[in-house]
């Protein structure tokens, strides 16, 4: 079995496999404290658009799926009910030889891409640390969920950066001022504008050969705290056309983010981000697309 399983792993694509056993690892531990933290809420959204929405984001206020034209979705005035926003969440941790233990498992009801419209489940957080290491998908180091602010609307303030990814992380420093990076897994979308119909574009296919680079370092204070982060990535398309046009290319994305948290009394708080970059857009919430063509009319067979 051993042998069959080498041969299968090393057939074809050789694809380089790694497991994080964390959760074995800790069930072997027989001593150490233990604990598990169970949260969530049912959440029910009734409502009444005057205006109209595309229909799979009904009960949220998300500006690109707002009509470009008069009547696109229909006519104006819809009543709505969701519990989409119902959630679902698992903390544990365990006290290891090599230090704690922390797993997060978290769902809601909120369905997006192929199930958005749909009350279907959708993960959040599937994460475990254990020492300065973590792994799993969870809060990318780019992002700040503290400037989120406190809504009943779901989306939340567009142009943010807010974006769950899967990650492979590296925490030298922790607690309340701390310093992560992280590797994340990469991908990107594209603008085809007025070609996109143009049957050579069939064959350009997006390429990622490394993983996102980021990192946050967070600085604690009295008065709350201030927060830089960064990104770095690679994004390539290739054309696989045999033809007389060459539409391969590529790219590289980066960004910058400040963000704070100042709080002026027990109750009020100021929350503030600044992000600047190009080709970050995926981690934004509601952003336009990373990368969209360029002309060159200088030139027939390239873009």
């Amino acid at each position: 079995m051993k042998k069959r399983f080498l041969q299968m792993v090393t057939m074809r694509h050789r694809t380089i496999i790694i497991c994080f056993l964390i959760s074995a690892f800790a069930q072997a531990q027989d001593e150490g404290n233990k604990s598990m933290e169970i949260y969530g809420f049912i959440m029910t959204d009734i409502g009444y658009n005057f205006n109209q929405i595309q229909s799979d984001w009904y009960d949220v206020v998300r500006p690109t799926k707002l009509p470009s034209f008069k009547n696109e979705y229909g006519p104006d005035g819809s009543y709505y009910a969701s519990v989409r926003q119902t959630r679902l969440g698992f903390k544990n941790y365990f006290d290891t030889g090599i230090g704690e233990l922390k797993t997060h498992f978290e769902f809601e009801l909120f369905g997006t891409g192929v199930d958005a419209g749909q009350t279907t489940f959708r993960l959040r957080h599937a994460y475990a640390e254990l020492g300065k290491f973590g792994a799993g998908q969870t809060w990318s180091p780019f992002m700040d969920i503290g400037v989120f602010p406190n809504s009943l609307e779901y989306w939340g303030p567009t142009g943010m950066v807010f974006f769950r990814n899967i990650q492979i992380r590296y925490m030298p420093i922790q607690g309340d001022t701390r310093l992560t990076i992280a590797l994340e897994r990469p991908g990107a979308s594209a603008d085809q504008g007025d070609y996109a119909n143009r049957v050579e574009l069939q064959g350009v296919k997006a390429r990622f050969p490394l993983p996102d680079l980021s990192a946050e370092y967070h600085h604690a204070t009295k008065w709350g705290y201030i927060e830089l982060a960064g990104i770095v990535r690679k994004i390539e398309w290739k054309d696989q056309n045999n033809d007389q046009y060459n539409l391969s290319g590529d790219a590289v994305g980066w960004g910058l983010n400040l963000s704070t948290n100042i709080n002026f009394s027990k109750n009020d708080v100021f929350r503030g981000q600044v992000v600047y970059g190009e080709g970050i857009q995926n981690y934004m919430n509601d952003a336009p697309v990373d990368v969209g063509i360029e002309n060159n009319f200088g030139n027939s067979v390239t873009w």
